[in-house]
């Protein structure tokens, strides 16, 4: 099993969201985060414009079986890139063991 990492814009979440349901992710956690990188974003308040290095992002964490890792790094590749400078970073990392609350299995069907 193997636990895929994303942080992407938040502009691009709906469209990640839609392309990992096409490739059959349907249950992953997200949450808001803010981080600093290379990009700087610039805003502009009552006409006077600023620049900050917070910048606003959404986390995903998705954990798949081996053989979905390459389809759902594909699929956030695909769906969230623009181009530019910002556009995120994916990590991909080893799960040792998953189990099901509900019922106690363990495995990789516990992902089903």
């Amino acid at each position: 099993m193997k636990k895929i990492e994303a942080i992407i814009r938040k502009s691009k979440y709906r469209v990640v969201k839609e392309a990992l349901h096409e490739v059959g992710v349907n249950f992953f956690s997200y949450w808001d985060v803010t981080g600093i990188g290379n990009e700087k974003e610039g805003h502009v308040y009552r006409g006077v414009s600023y620049s900050t290095s917070d910048i606003q992002r959404r986390h995903l964490a998705i954990v798949v079986n081996d053989d979905f890792e390459e389809a759902t790094v594909q699929a956030i590749l695909k769906s969230a890139g623009t181009g530019e400078v910002g556009d995120g970073k994916i990590f991909v990392s080893d799960i040792n063991e998953c189990y099901r609350i509900r019922t106690g299995e363990k495995g990789g069907d516990t992902l089903k």
